[in-house]
């Protein structure tokens, strides 16, 4: 009985998750349909087109990313005036898992290191930017999404004019031996010198040491890049993407 349960209980859930793009299609505004993928996401309105996206780091499997990112999204349009989206990255919300394990999967690591979820991450960009119609796209990330955002700027170099990237890793290779792994180091000199970047890190962060950030930042700056560092002293790994701090330094990036 226990295990009918289950099973039956395994059925509503990928009931309720859009296995086809025309299941997408039909839940109307607010889903996406990017590489076999359901994502659901939250946009607020603002003028021209320009268009900020969210991009959430790891969380448990399942958790609702959305309800914690749309007040974000929402506050940094009315402080901006510019259209930003919130994400729910695979297995999130109610986003799709088809292919992609959610980043917080317990049994594989690094999941925001490898190739596929970079692929991934710039068609989502792609697409978001085909529907809106924008010009000019700003990501703003934290923890893994900070590490794929950064990745993505070298691998698809034409694609982001800003990036807010918070609490992120940068060398894979100092965490793990796996040689399929690929993270900003690895593709720091096809990041165009035309992108912002802001690079932000809390003093008092033991996920994402101080000194990762600043080891990155030294050497983007070497490489010729536009970066900015940002302190935010005594924060912490959780939320610091909606510090004070990384609100006034987003905003002053979007603005200039």
């Amino acid at each position: 009985m226990k295990k009918l349960v289950i099973l039956a209980s395994l059925v509503f859930v990928n009931y309720l998750f859009a296995n086809t793009k025309d299941d997408c299609i039909k839940k109307g505004d607010g889903f996406i349909y990017v590489q076999n993928e359901c994502i659901a996401y939250k946009k607020f309105n603002g003028e021209g087109d320009s268009l900020n996206i969210i991009i959430h780091g790891t969380w448990d499997e399942g958790s609702d990313t959305l309800a914690r990112y749309s007040p974000f999204a929402e506050d940094l349009t009315m402080m901006s005036d510019i259209s930003t989206i919130a994400v729910a990255l695979p297995g999130y919300s109610k986003s799709s898992s088809n292919k992609l394990l959610p980043l917080g999967n317990k049994e594989v690591k690094n999941l925001a290191a490898t190739k596929e979820y970079i692929e991934f991450l710039e068609n989502l960009v792609l697409s978001l930017k085909a529907k809106y119609s924008a010009k000019k796209i700003t990501l703003i990330a934290h923890s893994a999404g900070c590490m794929m955002s950064a990745t993505l700027l070298g691998v698809k170099p034409d694609l982001v004019d800003n990036l807010v990237c918070v609490g992120g890793v940068y060398d894979i290779h100092k965490k793990s031996n796996d040689k399929n792994l690929i993270s900003a180091v690895d593709v720091v000199d096809k990041i165009s010198k035309k992108a912002k970047i802001v690079l932000i890190y809390g003093t008092a962060d033991e996920i994402s040491t101080p000194q990762i950030t600043i080891d990155f930042y030294n050497l983007a700056k070497q490489k010729g890049l536009d970066v900015k560092l940002v302190e935010v002293k005594d924060g912490v790994h959780i939320d610091l993407d909606m510090t004070t701090q990384s609100k006034d330094s987003i905003i002053e990036l979007i603005e200039e």
